[in-house]
């Protein structure tokens, strides 16, 4: 009884030494349509391991000393607005998106509206719609040690119930 209290005490004071390292995974997926309609699934996420000092991006991996504050994933509309470009998700232009990554969920998709928008195009974050306002749209996630602080979408406008 008392070797098994001594190794219960033991692996207790092991436990806090795993909490000190503020690790955080967030694999990220998604799907990318096509003007064609073809549908294609993609995984893009983040990782954090702070004791190998180690940041990963998607399927790449960088050294850091610290968690980034920030990363953004550009969204850009072809000059004829029909398409747009996310390198992060396809090495080509496409037509729509849905990602999941931790929490949160962002889609942009083509719409038809009683007021025109740029492109046709909603872009989602956790339900709330926006639209362009230039060609170049950002998603831009900014992280603490327990994964995504803060999502935003910069370069838009929020939908305040005047496009239905």
């Amino acid at each position: 009884m008392k070797s098994k209290l001594k190794i219960i005490a033991a692996l207790a004071l092991l436990v806090p030494s795993y909490n000190a390292f503020a690790d955080f995974s967030l694999p990220g997926k998604g799907s990318v349509t096509y003007p064609t309609g073809v549908v294609k699934e993609f995984k893009f996420g983040f990782e954090w391991q702070q004791k190998a000092e180690k940041f990963t991006i998607g399927s790449k991996s960088y050294n850091m000393e610290q968690i980034p504050s920030s990363y953004s994933v550009a969204i850009t509309l072809s000059k004829d607005d029909s398409q747009v470009w996310v390198q992060e998700f396809n090495n080509g232009f496409i037509e729509e998106f849905e990602w999941q990554i931790g929490e949160h969920t962002v889609t942009l998709k083509k719409q038809q509206f009683s007021d025109p928008v740029k492109g046709d195009y909603v872009i989602e974050l956790n339900g709330r719609s926006y639209f362009f306002t230039r060609n170049n749209a950002s998603i831009v996630m900014n992280f603490n040690e327990e994964g995504i602080e803060t999502i935003a979408i910069d370069g838009v406008t929020k939908n305040m119930g005047t496009k239905n």
